[in-house]
């Protein structure tokens, strides 16, 4: 009888690990929806949540709350005001950095609940990224939304090995963009759309690997030829959501 109890006690460890981890995604599930409707939040932002799934995009990545958290690019701080407080009221922290504005360090970084974010590699933007290593390093976790299609496949390259460097072994790569047709020429109605098979082999290529990919911002209405700014497509292009993680 005694050769069964270490399989027995492995079997009713490996539960209990689970449903930890079950735990803590609930857990930081809940934060997540209860920053969402947080005051610091505009109603335009919140508009947009119906679309854009931010509860179901963290969660499919593996948000957990007391992560360290790179943001490339945050723009105007739409995915900042949750996130952030998500982060920084359990002992996280969130870096942004690429193209960070003095406007979004004075109006976004100033909030209330960010008090755990910083901005790093300041000189950097989307349409000059050299090969570049980050200030600062060993994220859990590195989140960009409609960013790599701006970048030049040598600059994202780049940008791609940078952050492949920054993160711990295990860390993800979350990535959202809209969706271009496979290997479609590029042209101006096009222009802001990006292959999801490019990125993926890009992100393989850079020593990645490639978790899952999510079929929630799927959109079959969108034909894919047009701007992704045309009246009636803006805010409902297909895109693709991609999850990488570094070996």
């Amino acid at each position: 009888m005694i050769r069964y109890i270490t399989p027995l006690a492995g079997l009713f460890a490996s539960l209990l690990g689970s449903q930890l981890i079950a735990a803590d995604a609930a857990d930081t599930r809940a934060m997540i929806e209860m920053n969402l409707s947080g005051d610091i939040r505009t109603e335009a932002e919140m508009a947009r949540d119906a679309n854009r799934k931010p509860a179901e995009v963290l969660e499919f990545f593996g948000l957990e709350d007391n992560m360290k958290v790179l943001e490339i690019s945050p723009a105007t701080g739409y995915w900042s005001k949750f996130v952030g407080p998500t982060l920084c009221g359990a002992g996280g922290e969130l870096v942004f950095s690429v193209g960070v504005s003095e406007d979004f360090r004075n109006e976004v970084m100033a909030l209330e609940g960010l008090e755990c974010t910083t901005a790093i590699n300041d000189s950097i933007t989307l349409g000059s990224i050299p090969g570049f290593e980050f200030e600062t390093g060993d994220f859990d976790m590195v989140l960009t939304f409609w960013n790599l299609h701006n970048p030049s496949a040598e600059d994202r390259a780049n940008l791609n090995a940078a952050v492949f460097a920054s993160l711990k072994s295990g860390g993800i790569y979350g990535v959202v963009d809209h969706t271009r047709r496979h290997m479609q020429p590029g042209s101006r109605e096009v222009g802001r759309r990006l292959d999801p098979v490019l990125v993926i082999k890009e992100m393989v290529d850079t020593g990645f690997e490639f978790v899952d990919f999510s079929e929630m911002h799927y959109h079959m209405e969108d034909d894919l030829m047009q701007e992704v700014g045309t009246p009636g497509v803006r805010g409902n292009t297909d895109r693709f959501t991609l999850k990488f993680r570094k070996p």
